[in-house]
């Protein structure tokens, strides 16, 4: 048997269109599970997500939620607890950043990304999770972050939301792991995605970042590619709790 296998599971993914959450998504499928998706912006047809998973002939079911709106969170929990086959796996990767000095951070703002990064998330994972219990299988991904470790700089809503997944990751892990689901977390360092052109475009932020990763680059989406897969797979099922790293040694620095 091969313990990172996936044939057979049904994987969802939110945040599945693009950077980081476009390469987990492809992994997943690539090591056999069929995709459920998840976007505020994902196409109905034709997305690149979509073919990525199909081209290793996993099928792929596409759904549009704002995770800003918790109605729209809990209509999604809703719909993935009905669907003709149970989610084994619920990857919660969606996410968003704003970025403004402490003391001009608007409460707008925070609201916005503490609904998206973390209250949707628990949303989610105890709806999606409550079935898994019911089954006594499943795992739970977060998408952590280095600011679950770090406090960053203008980014006071990120780093309070990126740290409370780290607690939550932990929470869950304590209440559900003698019940057979797994809750774990993956800490991306700085991967070179949308979210961080800005600072990739400022060429001392650039610089300093660099010199701080022993790997000597910055990630690609793809680097999370392993790790996703074993915590989805039964290579995994004794992990519980844990937020692995995934950044070129930035911590070890």
């Amino acid at each position: 048997m091969n313990p990172f296998d996936l044939s057979g599971k049904l994987a969802a993914v939110t945040g599945c269109r693009r950077g980081i959450g476009l390469a987990m998504t492809e992994a997943l499928a690539a090591a056999g599970a069929d995709i459920i998706g998840v976007s505020a912006t994902l196409e109905a047809d034709g997305s690149e997500v979509a073919d990525r998973v199909r081209r290793h002939h996993r099928s792929f079911v596409p759904y549009r939620a704002d995770l800003s709106d918790r109605a729209a969170v809990r209509t999604l929990a809703a719909w993935l607890n009905d669907h003709d086959r149970p989610v084994d796996i619920l990857v919660n990767n969606a996410g968003t950043i704003r970025r403004a000095p402490a003391e001009t951070h608007s409460d707008e703002d925070w609201d916005h990304v503490l609904e998206v990064n973390l209250s949707a998330q628990f949303v989610l994972a105890r709806e999606v999770g409550r079935q898994m219990l019911r089954r006594s299988t499943g795992k739970i991904i977060f998408t952590a972050s280095m600011l679950s470790f770090q406090g960053g700089v203008t980014v006071p809503g990120y780093a309070a939301a990126k740290s409370g997944l780290a607690g939550l990751t932990r929470a869950l892990a304590n209440e559900w792991a003698g019940r057979g689901v797994n809750v774990n977390a993956i800490a991306p360092g700085y991967i070179a995605t949308d979210n961080t052109q800005g600072l990739r475009d400022q060429p001392e932020r650039n610089r300093t970042i660099l010199e701080r990763i022993p790997a000597g680059r910055w990630g690609r989406p793809d680097d999370l590619a392993g790790a996703t897969v074993f915590l989805a797979s039964a290579a995994a099922d004794y992990v519980h709790g844990a937020i692995i790293p995934v950044d070129g040694g930035w911590l070890a620095r």
